[in-house]
C-alpha cells in the first residue's frame, strides 16, 4: 500500500468534505456523496478477504508453535510473556481512549449511528456463542468470533499430531494465506480511492469535529505506547529479567529506531540479535524468542486495536457494555497473535473485534489513512517487546546478565531461525 497515496486521498476528501459543509457548495456536496459508493466497494472488498486470511494465519501461528511438550521452557518463558503483555496493553488501549473520550468527546455520525446493531452483545450471550454448533455455518455467515475460536482450537489440535501431517497443514494455510495476502495487496491498491469515498461523505457531515477527533485518537495511542512500555517492559526486565533499566534502554536504541522506520519486525530482526547479544542475552535464548516474537508478539497492535474499538463505537453512536468489552478484547487478543501480514494489517483485521462489539467497520478505512504514525509508534512498541522478553527469558533461566561475555559470538542457530522466519512468517507490520 502506497502509504502517501493513501494519506493524499485522505487529505482530499476531508477538505472536499470540510469545503461541503463550511460553504454549503452544492456541487461539493455532490462530490462528496457521489464517492461514497467507492468507500462503500473498498471497505467490502476488504471485509471479504478478512475471513480467509485471519483464518489461515492463525491457523498457521498456533499449529507451528507445536504441542507443549515440544516448546519447552524458552518458548513457553516466552510465550507467557508474550501473552502476559497482550492483555494489559488491550486495557490500555481501551481504558486510555475511553478516558480520552470523556475529556474530549467525538461528535457522532448520524448515519453510522443508524446503522449501527441495536443488539449489543452482552457477556452472556459472548460465553454461549464461543463455541459454534455449526463451525461451516459461522463461516458461510461471517461470525468471526466463532470462526477465530475454531480456528484456534484446529490449529491448536494440529499442534499435537506427527510432524509430518502438521508440516503439510502448515504448508497448505501458508500457501492460501499467501494467495489472501497477493488479494488483500490489489485491494489495498485501491485504497486512496477508497479512503476518500469514506473521508469526504463523513467530512461533510462533521465538519472539523472529525479533525479533532482524529487528531485525539492519534495523541492517545501514542501515549498510551509510551506507558504500556513504562509500566510494563521495563518493570518485567529489571526484576525477571535482572537487568538494568537503563543498561536496557541503551541497549535497545537502534532496535527501537528501526522498528519506527521500517514499521517491520523482520527487518529489524539481525538489529535485534546484535542488541541482544550486547545486552548479553544467551545464543539459545535469542535465537528461539526473537523470531517467536517477530511471528506472534503483538502488543502494541493490541493496544492500537482496543483502542480503535472504542473510538471507532464512539464515532458511530454504538453503546459499549461490559460484556462487548470483554468480547471485543477477546477478538483483538486473538487476532493479535498472528496479524496477517500485509500493511496496516493491524487496521485490516480490526473488522472481527468491531463485529464483536456491533460497531460498524465504515471507519476502518478513514484509520487507514491516518495509519503511518501510529503504525510507527505500535511496530517500535511490538520490536522492543521482543526484546525485552530475550532479556526476561534469560533471566529466567538463571544467566549472569552482568557478564556481557555470556553473550559473545553470533549464533549459527539465530541465522537458521531467521531465516526460516522471513521466509514462512514475514510480517511487513510489527
Amino acid at each position: 500500500m502506497n502509504h502517501r497515496a493513501t494519506a493524499l486521498g485522505l487529505v482530499l476528501g476531508l477538505v472536499v468534505g470540510l469545503l461541503a459543509a463550511t460553504t454549503g457548495s452544492a456541487l461539493l456536496g455532490g462530490v462528496a456523496q457521489a464517492s461514497e459508493p467507492f468507500g462503500t466497494l473498498f471497505i467490502n472488498a476488504v471485509r471479504m478477504v478478512v475471513i480467509p486470511l485471519v483464518a489461515t494465519t492463525l491457523f498457521a501461528g498456533v499449529a507451528r508453535l507445536g504441542s507443549p511438550r515440544e516448546i519447552g521452557r524458552i518458548g513457553g518463558g516466552a510465550l507467557g510473556f508474550f501473552w502476559g503483555t497482550t492483555v494489559p496493553a488491550i486495557v490500555i488501549g481501551m481504558g486510555f481512549m475511553t478516558v480520552a473520550l470523556h475529556l474530549w468527546p467525538v461528535t457522532v455520525d448520524a448515519t453510522a449511528a443508524a446503522t449501527t446493531p441495536n443488539e449489543i452483545p452482552g457477556l452472556l450471550d459472548f460465553v454461549l456463542r464461543l463455541v459454534p454448533p455449526n463451525p461451516f455455518r459461522s463461516l458461510a455467515d461471517g461470525a468471526l468470533l466463532q470462526v477465530i475460536v475454531v480456528t484456534v482450537l484446529a490449529g491448536a489440535a494440529a499442534g499435537a499430531i506427527e510432524r509430518e501431517r502438521r508440516e503439510r497443514l502448515i504448508g497448505l494455510a501458508d500457501d492460501v494465506a499467501a494467495v489472501f495476502v497477493k488479494l488483500i495487496h490489489w485491494i489495498l491498491w485501491t485504497a486512496p480511492l477508497g479512503v476518500f469515498g469514506l473521508a469526504a461523505p463523513v467530512m461533510a457531515r462533521m465538519g472539523m469535529d472529525l479533525l479533532v477527533s482524529l487528531a485525539v485518537f492519534v495523541a492517545t495511542v501514542v501515549v498510551g505506547l509510551f506507558v504500556f512500555m513504562a509500566l510494563f517492559y521495563l518493570p518485567a526486565v529489571r526484576v525477571l529479567g535482572r537487568m538494568a533499566v537503563r543498561r536496557f534502554v541503551r541497549g535497545v536504541v537502534g532496535t527501537y529506531t528501526i522498528g519506527f522506520s521500517t514499521t517491520s519486525s523482520i527487518a529489524a530482526l539481525p538489529v535485534m540479535f546484535e542488541d541482544a547479544e550486547r545486552l548479553g542475552v544467551r545464543p539459545d535464548v535469542s535465537s528461539l524468542v526473537l523470531p517467536l516474537g517477530a511471528a506472534i508478539n503483538r502488543a502494541g497492535s493490541a493496544l492500537f486495536q482496543g483502542a480503535a474499538v472504542v473510538f471507532l463505537a464512539a464515532l458511530a453512536g454504538t453503546p459499549l457494555a461490559l460484556g462487548t468489552y470483554l468480547s471485543a478484547g477477546v477478538v483483538v487478543f486473538l487476532v493479535a497473535m498472528s496479524v496477517a501480514p500485509i500493511p496496516s494489517a493491524s487496521i485490516v483485521t480490526l473488522a472481527p473485534a468491531l463485529e464483536a462489539a456491533g460497531v460498524p467497520t465504515a471507519g476502518l478505512g478513514i484509520l487507514l489513512g491516518i495509519d503511518r504514525v501510529p503504525d510507527m509508534f505500535r511496530s517500535a512498541t511490538n520490536i522492543t517487546g521482543h526484546v525485552a522478553a530475550a532479556v526476561v527469558v534469560d533471566g529466567l533461566g538463571g544467566s549472569a546478565q552482568s557478564d556481557p561475555s555470556s553473550g559473545s559470538g553470533t549464533p549459527a542457530t539465530a541465522t537458521t531461525s531467521k531465516s526460516s522466519v522471513t521466509d514462512s512468517q514475514a510480517v511487513p507490520e510489527a
